[in-house]
């Protein structure tokens, strides 16, 4: 027998180790070479393991298995042959009476293998992580959904279509019970839930986890704020909004516009745009921005690259790439590394004001929250505009509190003159 050892690879520099998230293959069916026998939850994203040899699977891990660099995985028999129609076993007719034994097992093993390489095979109707969250919180049953990935397997957008369209038929079901439940008499007892479940954070959680607690404690970290007035942006998007469209193909949005102001901002002021590396300061002579990105299984911050350089449209049209990236999982680890700075919005859940936490190893994060119409003071009048505050957290070892203020309020004055930041005065 010959024996192939799958080994957990080396995935990057700063992972050294992952979670055996799923098993896209089932133990002791046929893999062909380069198909994806499981996924591995590492730090920053799931990554596919594709099978480094033809033969039969042979698992040695476990789902949820915590497993370093170079651990074993599977192993792959090549002596096993795949599995074809046309076999002595899949025939009643062979004429070879002597051994109707093993024509009976071949017959029960060769459809068994072809399913796991056709349409029923063991991915088929097993959820992706993030499709499993979205069927669990939407209290969707996985064997109802029909998936449309790979092999059957039920992706993101299976998911939040089978929660979507979730039939009427069952809660007319439920109606019965919930009647039932409110007409048990107050002397029963008390019939409330006291049932509890544990589950294993994911890795992503863990790891977010960790970054917090370890930018909480190891950081002198201080959070300024300011308010701007967003009149004027508010202006410039509503005139040239359908001519933007027009010519990039993407809507102008807020995030563009904040991330240039931003960059003009750090440009200005290298010291917010620094980091520490023991005992000295890391300055760049550029911008990368990183952008916090909500998902499924949690909070990443992709950075886009030299945005000091970049035009608005382009701004929207990689930060528009990320975010679907991000949301179905197929962030790569460079996609996920680097960034000088971060901008996070609350504001789009509904979020006044908030001290975000600093990414490490950045100095500075800005916190943008949701618009209010609010009544300001304007040249001695009350008037209501478009107001949002904003939040900078900084690293007070790297940044002092005059220029987290200072560049906070060079943010707010770009914002609230639009035409002076896109003329770079």
């Amino acid at each position: 027998m010959s024996v192939v050892e799958m080994k957990v690879p080396t995935i990057g520099e700063s992972v050294t180790e992952v979670t055996l998230s799923q098993w896209l293959i089932a133990d002791g069916d046929y893999v062909s070479l380069d198909q994806p026998i499981c996924e591995f939850e590492s730090d920053k994203a799931t990554l596919e393991f594709p099978a480094e040899a033809s033969g039969k699977l042979i698992h040695v891990a476990a789902e949820d298995d915590d497993l370093e660099i170079g651990a074993l995985v599977a192993k792959i028999d090549t002596s096993v042959e795949a599995p074809s129609g046309g076999d002595s076993g899949s025939s009643d007719d062979s004429g070879k009476d002597a051994k109707e034994d093993a024509p009976a097992e071949k017959e029960e093993k060769a459809p068994a293998a072809a399913e796991s390489n056709g349409s029923d095979s063991y991915a088929k109707g097993h959820p992706s992580p993030a499709a499993a969250k979205i069927l669990e919180e939407g209290n969707v049953d996985p064997s109802t959904v029909s998936g449309t990935g790979k092999d059957g397997r039920i992706t993101k957008e299976d998911a939040e279509k089978a929660v979507a369209n979730k039939s009427t038929a069952p809660k007319q079901a439920e109606k019965p019970a919930e009647k039932k439940e409110t007409a048990r008499p107050a002397t029963s007892g008390g019939n409330f839930s006291r049932e509890e479940r544990r589950e294993k954070m994911s890795r992503m959680r863990r790891t977010i986890a960790r970054r917090l607690v370890s930018a909480k404690n190891e950081t002198a970290m201080l959070t300024t704020f300011n308010e701007v007035d967003l009149t004027e942006v508010m202006k410039l998007r509503k005139q040239f909004q359908d001519d933007f469209v027009e010519k990039y193909g993407v809507k102008l949005g807020f995030m563009s516009i904040f991330a240039k102001a931003c960059a003009q901002a750090l440009m200005e002021m290298p010291a917010v745009n620094a980091q520490l590396d023991e005992n000295h300061l890391v300055y760049h002579d550029y911008v990368d921005i990183s952008f916090a990105i909500s998902t499924p299984d949690g909070l990443v911050v992709p950075p886009i690259k030299n945005v000091e350089s970049l035009h608005y449209a382009e701004i929207e049209l990689k930060l528009k790439e990320l975010a679907s990236k991000a949301r179905n999982g197929n962030l790569s680890l460079e996609e996920m590394t680097g960034g000088t700075f971060t901008i996070t919005n609350g504001g789009v859940f509904g979020s006044m004001l908030s001290t975000p936490i600093i990414n490490e190893p950045q100095s500075a994060i800005l916190g943008m929250h949701n618009i209010q119409q609010r009544p300001v003071a304007v040249n001695g009048q009350v008037e209501i505009r478009p107001m949002m505050y904003l939040a900078l957290s900084y690293d007070h070892r790297v940044i002092d509190g005059s220029s987290s203020v200072t560049f906070l309020v060079k943010v707010k004055n770009l914002l609230e003159n639009p035409v002076r930041m896109m003329l770079e005065i």
